[in-house]
């Protein structure tokens, strides 16, 4: 954060908003290709792995 407030200083507020959106937006593809995944089939070896409690189940 306190990177971020610095770059402010020097740049223009057009960069600040970039770098935090596409900070936000990798967090958010990381999290939802990991639920994904966990919803995915299982890899060889891992079909009877249990799910971590905070990924949803999805029906299909």
């Amino acid at each position: 954060m306190q990177y971020l407030l610095e770059i402010s200083n020097y740049q223009s507020p057009t960069l600040v908003v970039l770098v935090i959106v596409g900070v936000v937006g990798f967090i958010a593809a990381v999290s939802i290709g990991s639920i994904a995944w966990y919803n995915s089939k299982r890899p060889q070896g891992w079909q009877n792995k249990e799910r971590p409690d905070f990924v949803a189940k999805i029906d299909k």
